[in-house]
């Protein structure tokens, strides 16, 4: 018999784990970078490594987890999060450090692929709880920079925060050794083709050639904004080391309150592509009001704005749009979607490391740019849906 509490317990832990790696090199970057004895900029190619293993993995994980086992994968992203963890603290070569990167970057794919999809088969193809996922992954980025900020503030060895990652993997693969998962199968419900009315033509082609620019975007912004608030408080607004790590924790509370929202505005159907648009323009104005203001409660108050429109769900949210456009193949959709996430994880840590060399300032900022992309891009999106449901509308009248 299946025990889904202590089951979603164990997955659930998984992801405050996850939440850990996808802070845990950027909020040490200063460290690293002295026990490397290298600048700031290889430290951030060093970084891009988790987008190159994300690269790797996407395409390939999902579709062995469906012939092979999602236990298996669940372990797998568990082990190649525990080598990332132990490795990188003891590691003084830069190429080595890459290849752990790169792990972390299949942890997070392998896992995507057992967790995911295990919700969905305990829920009989409900996946409504997923979106619940994002809130776990901001309580471990809520966490590990309090956790880089206390080991640094008493001076001790900044590896602990990996430890204790790493420790936490090994509680769980124990607790999840006599868990028996949900029987792989695809309901009726599920097996149904979907036989709506999609945007056809030149339409389908644009709107899809945007969701996947969307993907990318939206992966970048959050990517962009999480590896540099730190530095940018530090360096260029002058706030304390508490203070510029407490910036990201706001983004990660902003997170978990705007994915509440979202789970309650989609489950009364709210329209996806409104909560895009909205959502990015929020982000963007708040990008916008931490470049131009210096003072630290308006910086606050701007990451935590921040987080809650950016890392709110909104990513998942323009993927459930996008299914719409190909009802029989939303894992493919899926796939694609992510994929070009994962371009984002391992191209924006080169870039901004670029830009670092001019100033840290002008590597934060860049992200204002892309977030006028993401606002235009949801905008034609947006345009598009709408003009189609028209001349729907009219056909049937």
């Amino acid at each position: 018999m299946i025990n889904q509490r202590r089951l979603s317990f164990s997955l659930y832990l998984n992801y405050v784990v996850h939440g850990f790696g996808l802070l845990i090199l950027a909020q040490n970057m200063s460290a690293l970078s002295k026990a490397w004895n290298q600048p700031l900029a290889v430290v951030s190619y060093v970084i891009s490594g988790v987008g190159i293993g994300r690269l790797l993995a996407y395409l390939i994980t999902g579709y062995f987890s469906d012939k092979l086992s999602r236990k298996l994968f669940i372990y797998l992203g568990m082990g190649c999060y525990f080598t990332f963890a132990i490795g990188i603290p003891f590691s003084n070569s830069i190429p080595l450090s890459y290849f752990f990167a790169i792990l972390a970057g299949i942890a997070n794919s392998a896992l995507d692929a057992g967790t995911y999809t295990t919700f969905v088969e305990m829920g009989g193809g409900n996946g409504r709880y997923n979106v619940l996922l994002k809130a776990v992954i901001s309580i471990g980025e809520f966490i590990i920079p309090l956790l880089v900020s206390f080991f640094n503030n008493i001076d001790a060895w900044f590896g602990w925060s990996f430890i204790i990652m790493a420790a936490l993997l090994i509680i769980n693969a124990i607790l999840l050794i006599p868990l028996k998962f949900p029987i792989q199968k695809v309901s009726a419900e599920e097996n149904k083709t979907t036989q709506g009315k999609g945007i056809g033509g030149i339409s389908k082609v644009v709107t899809t050639i945007l969701f996947i620019i969307y993907g990318y975007l939206s992966m970048a912004l959050m990517i962009w904004y999480t590896q540099w608030v730190t530095l940018y408080g530090q360096n260029t607004l002058l706030f304390s080391n508490v203070q510029s790590h407490f910036l990201l924790s706001l983004y990660s509370i902003g997170s978990i309150v705007g994915v509440l929202l979202l789970f309650t505005l989609l489950g009364r159907n709210a329209s996806e592509t409104t909560i895009m648009v909205v959502m990015n323009i929020i982000a963007t104005l708040a990008l916008v009001a931490m470049t131009i203001s210096k003072n630290l409660l308006v910086s606050e108050i701007s990451s935590f704005i921040f987080g809650f429109s950016a890392a709110s769900g909104v990513m998942q949210t323009g993927l459930t749009a996008f299914m719409r456009l190909f009802p029989s193949r939303k894992g493919l959709v899926t796939g694609f979607f992510y994929f070009f996430g994962s371009i984002a994880s391992f191209t924006v840590p080169i870039i901004t490391g670029y830009l670092s060399k001019e100033s840290i300032g002008l590597a934060f900022g860049g992200d204002v740019v892309i977030g006028i992309l993401s606002v235009i891009v949801v905008a034609l999106i947006a345009i598009l849906f709408k003009t189609h449901s028209e001349i729907i509308i009219e056909k049937q009248i």
